[in-house]
């Protein structure tokens, strides 16, 4: 006889997994946010240094 299906438990783990990924998304998004509003890392700003 095949167990009976638990469908809450099942619901519950989609919406832990779901909640999971999108704060590792913000996280990652967030990390790369912080990493490109850093004036010092970023070379597209500074003139370029040449002979003039």
């Amino acid at each position: 006889m095949a167990a009976k299906p638990n469908y809450s438990f099942e619901r519950r783990e989609r919406e832990r997994l779901k909640a999971e990924k999108k704060a590792k998304r913000l996280a990652d998004k967030k990390r790369g946010a912080d990493t490109s509003a850093d004036p010092s890392s970023d070379a597209s700003e500074t003139p370029p240094q040449g002979d003039e």
